[in-house]
């Protein structure tokens, strides 16, 4: 079969490349046409776009940008309808890919949605536009089935796909190549120019406060060592690419900017504080909108504060250092880690990506 597949940002990607790799194992087949990453073309997609060229933050970043998207979301409409896959399978990235899934509804193609945007967040409206042009969606956050039931609509649970990937990876020992035999603070300050330009300057202000340890960035793929080196200056603080893992894997702590990561680093088992920073428009924007009480996926999906969330005015040198002390304490950590084998438990499970492919597989022959 032909399968279309839009994601638009690294953590899609990840997911995105995974499911392919589990579609690949029950349709010999398969052939994909994507948008996406490296991740996904490794597993013989053809790239039609690279997420580092589709993503932008905020509402102000958005508007700047939007004849640039809406360029894209034509190309988008006209390569579809050329390639006339099987199904189209879209993953997050909602503000484009809903538009899409409207279009390739009324042109008559099955849509497939995996990892659902987070409509229950914000924008909750969005249920009824996704009930119209979604046929089938697979949701990887345990309240999402309830959420989706309380508006009629049933949708398929299959677990969280960072599971399988932290766990395949946790079996291996993976060491870095760093000099120093100082424990780890991670810095994970995002993939997008605007978050590590806001977000990378805070972290690097505890690097004085805390001699005995080694501080380390996590570099996006989608950066330049270059771009990181502006705000790094004379500091000496290492980079590494397409090392985020293998970095969690050895670090005592981390310092992350909301959103996947914060997940990825709890189920590394490493101590977080989870730091967000917007524009003030955007901020103020969103805080009118957004009805949930947090912004990590830790804390979300716990419905508790299990980890310490530093967002906007909060996010100072004053308050990081005084979490991050907490978190250098062994009651903080205990307790954190504790919470960390719950959180695995209320994810579901492993198998994600391969649960997901058979259904889709299932739906598509039935």
């Amino acid at each position: 079969m032909k399968y279309y597949i839009i994601a638009g940002e690294a953590s899609g990607d990840l997911h995105a490349s995974n499911l392919m790799k589990e579609l690949h194992v029950l349709d010999a087949e398969a052939n994909f046409r994507c948008w996406g990453g490296d991740l996904m073309k490794a597993q013989g997609a053809e790239l039609v776009k690279h997420y580092r060229d589709l993503a932008f933050m905020g509402f102000t970043e958005v508007v700047m940008n939007i004849r640039t998207i809406f360029k894209n979301i034509d190309f988008c409409k006209k390569d579809i309808l050329q390639h006339q896959p099987d199904v189209l399978i879209l993953v997050d990235y909602p503000g484009f890919n809903l538009r899409i899934a409207k279009f390739a509804k009324e042109n008559g193609l099955k849509v497939f949605y995996y990892i659902s945007p987070q409509i229950w967040a914000w924008k909750q409206s969005r249920v009824h536009k996704i009930k119209k042009v979604v046929d089938k969606m697979f949701v990887i956050l345990p309240f999402e089935k309830e959420f989706y039931q309380r508006f009629d609509y049933s949708v398929d649970f299959v677990g969280h796909p960072l599971l399988d990937a932290v766990a395949a990876y946790s079996q291996q020992k993976n060491t870095l190549s760093i000099e120093s035999t100082k424990p780890i603070i991670a810095l994970l300050p995002g993939s997008r120019k605007q978050e590590i330009a806001t977000m990378l300057p805070m972290m690097l202000s505890m690097k004085n406060h805390y001699p005995d340890y080694q501080f380390i960035i996590a570099g996006a793929p989608s950066q330049t060592k270059e771009y990181y080196q502006t705000f790094i200056g004379n500091t000496a603080v290492p980079i590494v690419f397409g090392q985020t893992y293998q970095l969690l894997q050895n670090s005592f702590a981390a310092l992350v900017t909301s959103g996947t990561a914060t997940l990825e680093t709890a189920l590394f088992s490493v101590p977080e504080v989870v730091c967000y920073k917007g524009g003030s428009i955007s901020y103020a924007i969103a805080k009118q909108l957004v009805k949930v009480k947090y912004i990590s996926l830790v804390n979300l999906i716990m419905d508790q504060d299990i980890v310490k969330e530093l967002i906007q005015n909060e996010l100072n040198e004053t308050n990081l250092k005084l979490e991050l002390n907490k978190l250098l304490a062994a009651a903080t950590r205990t307790k954190m880690l504790t919470d960390y084998s719950v959180l695995k438990e209320k994810l579901g499970g492993s198998g994600a990506s391969k649960k997901t492919a058979a259904l889709m597989i299932g739906y598509l022959k039935n």
